[in-house]
């Protein structure tokens, strides 16, 4: 008997001393042992342990930081992905004050922060002189050849490396002078030749009148971010024939010498003046790629062009590694590229709105727009912009062409300030740290059109057929409102609306607007381009500071400032319709 406990106790301290083994090493008794982690199970776990490092740190950045992100950095394979961690690392690279960077301790299989921070040494030490920025890189790429950075440079270093465009550089001119949209590029191609030989200064002129004009190119005109009810001219002998009859718009000119009230409060900055070399290159004459190295060959240093999407695109393939200010922005532009974007971009023109009515203290608007592709991009940055900012939801409503316009008049049927909602979306900017304006309860307190003069002349009514003048909300409208050969009649119909245009437009220099619209038999589109090509001349002597992000100047197409990869975004400044004159606005 005794054998037999003695045996049944020995069995159990030998089944208790494998189960607390089995334990130990992380098995278990119910015969399904947990299965090894496979490659990827393993990569995505990793991945949580390094993102929550990074998430945890709340933007301060440190050594754990930036080994999290070295960790990530090789279990990413999205191309986009893999980019924005690079430029992740830098950012927070940059961030770690001097006494981090003094204590740093590394060890000896850190290899890469080594690289890392080598680079942060570079660039501290050169980057008050581009050129010396631009060698010291390149050595450091062939000190860490395998270091990701040298494989690909964070966007933001890689635009600062570049050898610095000297003032007396030779600059090449890419616009479309044959083919469709030829009238385009040459109002660009007049306003940077202009601006390089001298403009007229500001002085008392009297408002444009403007003939109306077709919309044949209108695909092109909305690219560009320009009205599409304006042009008239189809190619230069069009734009030369409306010039031969400048007498006639002259005479036109000074009967509304009254238009504008009172000195008008946008500031513009001096435009240089100089004997660089520019040579013009037709993109339709030859491909891009062929234009490009023909550049390069005749000593351009300098490329300011080209006007269209697909031709901005294939310049970005191309690497061409020749500085570059495109004259058009892309829906998505690669981070990783030394090409500078400028455009009369709709959409800058929708954010600014959005933001003019924050800073009137508006809280519920209703934004109207066409009912196409463009309307409904315009709905959703203006949306956007507006959440960004602290606000709430933006609710929209559309129309569709002048005819059923009328039709809904001769119905009598109105605008209710009713809309659907606009929603956010999955890329949208999140919101700035401010405090949100008060909701006004759901009542809309501000409208924003967007719509021709004649689509404009239309909807006003139609609003104030379905409410009562004195309840009518404000309004505010876009540039496409703001068209030549309305006269004072359509002022007086707008009277207190405001709206947003570029300073050419607004008045800031009467004698330049008057040359702009004599030249283009005022064609308001056309003297937008031409107010372009001017501000391109600007920004192509500013080229150095538009790299390093530091450039704001005030242009005849607007105030510009840098934005992410080297993107220009243009201010307007905002104009109201008073007693039959046009007044800016008090800011």
């Amino acid at each position: 008997m005794l054998s037999s406990i003695f045996v049944r106790f020995k069995t159990g301290l030998s089944y208790t001393a494998i189960l607390s083994a089995l334990i130990m090493s992380g098995c278990t008794l119910t015969g399904q042992q947990e299965q090894p982690l496979t490659p990827a199970a393993k990569a995505e776990m990793e991945m949580k342990q390094f993102q929550k490092v990074i998430d945890d740190s709340q933007g301060l950045a440190s050594l754990d930081v930036i080994r999290a992100y070295i960790g990530l950095e090789t279990l990413i394979t999205d191309p986009q992905l893999h980019q924005k961690n690079i430029d992740d690392t830098w950012l927070t690279l940059t961030k770690l004050t001097p006494e981090q960077r003094r204590g740093v301790v590394i060890k000896a299989d850190e290899n890469t922060l080594q690289g890392w921070l080598d680079l942060l040494n570079t660039y501290e030490y050169n980057k008050d002189d581009a050129d010396k920025l631009s060698t010291a890189v390149r050595e450091w790429q062939t000190r860490y050849p395998r270091n990701p950075a040298a494989l690909t440079l964070p966007a933001s270093l890689l635009r600062l490396s570049q050898p610095s465009v000297s003032t007396s550089s030779q600059i090449a001119l890419l616009l479309p002078l044959t083919g469709q949209a030829k009238v385009f590029g040459e109002a660009i191609r007049q306003g940077f030749l202009d601006a390089q030989s001298g403009l007229p200064q500001p002085q008392a002129m009297p408002e444009p009148q403007a003939p109306k004009n077709d919309d044949s190119l209108a695909s092109i005109l909305e690219e560009l971010g320009i009205s599409n009810t304006e042009t008239s001219a189809t190619n230069s002998d069009t734009t030369k024939a409306s010039t031969d009859n400048s007498e006639t718009n002259q005479v036109k000119e000074e009967k509304e010498t009254e238009t504008f009230s009172g000195n008008m409060t946008v500031q513009l900055d001096p435009i240089a003046q100089n004997s660089r070399q520019v040579i013009v290159y037709d993109t339709n004459s030859q491909p891009i790629d062929v234009l490009l190295k023909k550049a390069q060959q005749d000593g351009a240093n300098l490329i300011v062009g080209p006007l269209l999407k697909p031709e901005v695109m294939k310049t970005i393939e191309l690497q061409s590694g020749l500085p570059v200010l495109a004259l058009n922005e892309l829906e998505s532009v690669p981070s990783a590229t030394t090409v500078c974007f400028f455009s009369l971009s709709p959409e800058d023109e929708t954010r600014n709105a959005a933001q003019h009515l924050r800073q009137q203290q508006k809280s519920n608007p209703l934004i109207i727009v066409p009912d196409n592709k463009f309307g409904q991009r315009m709905a959703q940055t203006f949306a956007d912009e507006w959440q960004h900012t602290g606000g709430g939801t933006v609710l929209q409503q559309t129309f569709s062409s002048v005819e059923s316009l009328k039709a809904s008049i001769n119905r009598g049927v109105g605008i209710r300030m009713t809309g659907t909602p606009v929603l956010p979306t999955a890329n949208a900017p999140l919101p700035l740290e401010t405090q949100s304006i008060p909701s006004a309860g759901g009542a809309i307190d501000s409208v924003y059109i967007i719509a021709t003069s004649d689509e404009l002349t239309l909807i006003k009514p139609m609003i104030d057929m379905a409410i009562s003048t004195k309840k009518r909300p404000p309004i505010y409208v876009s540039s496409r409102s703001n068209q030549g050969g309305t006269g004072p009649d359509f002022r007086m119909e707008m009277e207190g609306i405001q709206f947003s245009d570029i300073p050419l437009m607004t008045g800031a220099n009467l004698p330049l607007m008057q040359k702009a619209s004599s030249k283009f038999a005022n064609d308001y589109s056309l003297m937008r381009l031409y107010a372009m090509g001017i501000d391109a001349w600007s920004l192509a002597n500013n080229y150095n500071d538009l790299t390093k992000g530091s450039l704001r100047f005030n242009g005849i197409s607007g105030s510009l400032r840098v934005e992410n990869n080297c993107t220009v975004y243009r201010e307007l400044p905002w104009m109201q319709f008073k007693q039959g004159k046009i007044e800016p606005v008090a800011q």
